[in-house]
């Protein structure tokens, strides 16, 4: 279940009733408008920046990313009905909604930039995998995702749900789990609540120079992830490196320290 778009009073009419929602993108209407304005109120606002926003859907959070100032504004939308809605809605957003689907974007500026949004559940972990196809680029991510998944990108070595994304993410981004967000500021309500995340961009503090090959090792690792490292990963590394200490333990009991050691020791000629 996903949630993409907003709820905007017209006299009695709302969002709902001139927009359709369409399960196949998992879409829910975001109508708390308390909510939408803690969301955008917790982006890092700065005169000048660029802002990507994913899915605004009927705008439910749009209508306040607009109202910042100075602001170079784009929003990527696969949903044809809700840029027609939102650019007649909001004349402003004429020619800045990209028709397009975010898995198969390239960037949308060549400059530094941030990203918000209300991410579709069905898609969250790929758009994570897009952001860190972006990473050099993107200095900030406002995020709301399934709080299963929340926690899971949050959550620290040791933990059950401790995984491939923790890791990865947490390489490149300090990330914040900053609030939950109940099912009933939706319509109709998910059968989940939600979390928004924050991401900052650390600026590659491991100096990790070829992401693809992270990225490997950490899979493989937690591919298996009830064997030890050296069952897990004996097809992924050399033979030299089922001596290393860290082979006696489990994908959920390294840091993120822990798998770049590995990476920058055993990785470069393998992957």
């Amino acid at each position: 279940m996903a949630q993409q778009s907003g709820n905007r009073r017209h006299g009695k009419q709302t969002v709902m009733n001139d927009l359709h929602l369409k399960k196949s993108l998992g879409q829910h209407f975001l109508h708390d408008e308390q909510m939408c304005k803690k969301i955008v109120q917790h982006l890092y606002h700065k005169p000048g920046m660029r802002l990507l926003e994913v899915g605004p859907g009927g705008g439910a959070i749009t209508k306040y990313i607009i109202g910042l100032q100075e602001i170079d504004y784009k929003a990527i939308e696969i949903d044809n009905e809700k840029v027609i809605y939102l650019q007649k809605t909001y004349p402003v957003l004429q020619d800045k909604i990209l028709l397009q689907d975010i898995l198969l974007s390239e960037a949308p500026f060549k400059e530094p930039f941030s990203v918000i949004g209300n991410f579709p559940y069905n898609i969250s972990s790929p758009i994570l995998f897009k952001v860190l196809e972006w990473e050099p680029n993107v200095e900030e991510v406002i995020g709301m995702f399934q709080k299963e998944v929340a926690l899971r990108v949050a959550s620290g070595p040791g933990s059950k749900v401790y995984g491939i994304l923790s890791v990865l993410m947490q390489a490149f981004f300090k990330v914040e789990y900053l609030f939950d967000v109940s099912e009933k500021c939706f319509t109709p309500p998910p059968k989940v609540v939600s979390g928004v995340l924050r991401f900052t961009n650390l600026n590659n503090p491991f100096a990790i120079n070829d992401k693809r090959r992270f990225i490997i090792l950490v899979k493989a690792a937690f591919n298996q992830r009830r064997k030890t490292l050296r069952n897990a990963l004996k097809s992924t590394l050399p033979p030299e490196a089922m001596s290393d200490v860290l082979m006696d333990k489990r994908a959920e009991q390294l840091s993120v320290a822990d798998f770049v050691n590995l990476y920058k020791k055993y990785c470069h000629e393998k992957l």
